[in-house]
């Protein structure tokens, strides 16, 4: 199976942007679907020192061609300095799931 689908999660700790930026690229259709978990707790160096926070994961279903698109528009929505955005490959899935991100997702 071609690797032409991806999952890109990101991170955030305000309930407000996680559904700012799932509403917005599913309405760009830059995602087919996107799924919030909350209370989640994460920890990590930053500025020097331990860090953690509670926090929301956000998973989003696409397809790679919008992965340029997708990354450039978290960034704009979201409210970290340095966001983490990671693209992991779908290699394989449901056929007919598949054919719905096609579906559902522009055309570029």
């Amino acid at each position: 199976m071609e690797n032409k689908y991806i999952v890109v999660i990101t991170t955030t700790d305000q309930k407000e942007v996680a559904h700012r930026i799932a509403k917005t690229l599913v309405e760009e259709r830059l995602a087919a679907c996107i799924q919030i978990i909350s209370h989640m707790e994460s920890y990590y160096w930053w500025e020097g020192k331990v860090e953690n926070a509670g926090e929301f994961l956000i998973f989003i279903k696409t397809s790679k061609k919008l992965y340029p698109k997708l990354e450039e528009r978290i960034k704009e929505l979201h409210n970290y300095t340095v966001p983490e955005i990671v693209a992991l490959p779908i290699n394989n899935g449901f056929k007919k799931y598949l054919q719905w991100i096609d579906e559902n997702v522009i055309n570029s």
